[in-house]
C-alpha cells in the first residue's frame, strides 16, 4: 500500500497535478513501533453495554481561553487561514478532513470527532471516573483525541470501534490506529479482542 501511495504521489508530481495539502494532525501521535508496544500493554476486556451511558456525563467543549471553547480551538488548529469573530466562531477558512480527504470552507460542515468515542470510553473504563476526569477526556487537546472531520463521516462512525468502522481513506488507516491506541493508552482504557485485532491489522499498513 505504501508503495502504491508513493507511486501515485510521484505520478502527480511529475504530471504537474497540484498536490493536496495534508490535513493537520493533533499532537501525540506515536510511531507505529510505539503504538504496537502500547497496544500490547492494554487490558483486553469484553464490551459490556449496561445502558448507563449518557453523553452529558462527559461535559465537552469547555472554555479553553477567552471566548474560545474546545471545538473552536480545534477548528482553528486544524484549519487553514481560519478567521474568527469576537465570539471565536470561525467565519471563514479551509478544512481538509483526514478521514475522507474532503475539503470544506464552512465550519458548519465540520465536526470535531472524538477519536475514541465517549460511549466507547465509558464502557472501557470511564464509567468509574469522576465527572471532572471525563470532562478532561472529552476536551483532551494533548493527545490525538480530537479531529476536525467531515460531519457526515463523523456521524457514520458514531460510537464504533475500529473493528466496526474504519475511515474511508485506506491511506489513513495507519494514523487512525496509532491515534486510537495512543488515546486508549494515555487514559488506561481497555480494548476488546476484536478491537485489538482490527488495530493490529491497521498498524500493519504503516
Amino acid at each position: 500500500m505504501k508503495a502504491f501511495i508513493l507511486g501515485s504521489l510521484l505520478a502527480a508530481a511529475v504530471s504537474g497535478i497540484p498536490m493536496p495539502a495534508p490535513a493537520p494532525a493533533p499532537p501525540g501521535i506515536p510511531s507505529a513501533t510505539t503504538a504496537k508496544s502500547q497496544l500490547a500493554g492494554l487490558t483486553v476486556k469484553a464490551y459490556v453495554d449496561d445502558g448507563t451511558y449518557n453523553r452529558d456525563l462527559f461535559p465537552h467543549w469547555s472554555t479553553v481561553s477567552g471566548t474560545c471553547n474546545t471545538r473552536e480551538t480545534v477548528l482553528k488548529r486544524d484549519g487553514t487561514n481560519v478567521v474568527t469573530n469576537s465570539a471565536c466562531a470561525s467565519t471563514s477558512g479551509t478544512w481538509r478532513s483526514p478521514y475522507d480527504g474532503a475539503t470544506w470552507t464552512a465550519a458548519s460542515d465540520v465536526d470535531i470527532d472524538h477519536m475514541v468515542p465517549l460511549k466507547n470510553a465509558w464502557v472501557s473504563g470511564a464509567k468509574s471516573w469522576t465527572t471532572s476526569k471525563r470532562q478532561q477526556f472529552a476536551n483532551d487537546l494533548n493527545t490525538p483525541q480530537l479531529w476536525a472531520v467531515t460531519d457526515n463521516v463523523n456521524q457514520s462512525k458514531s460510537d464504533k470501534s475500529p473493528d466496526a468502522w474504519k475511515p474511508p481513506l485506506l491511506s489513513f488507516y495507519c494514523t487512525y490506529a496509532k491515534s486510537w491506541v495512543a488515546v486508549k493508552y494515555a487514559w488506561a482504557l481497555s480494548v476488546t479482542s476484536a478491537e485489538k485485532s482490527a488495530l493490529t491489522s491497521m498498524l500493519n499498513t504503516c
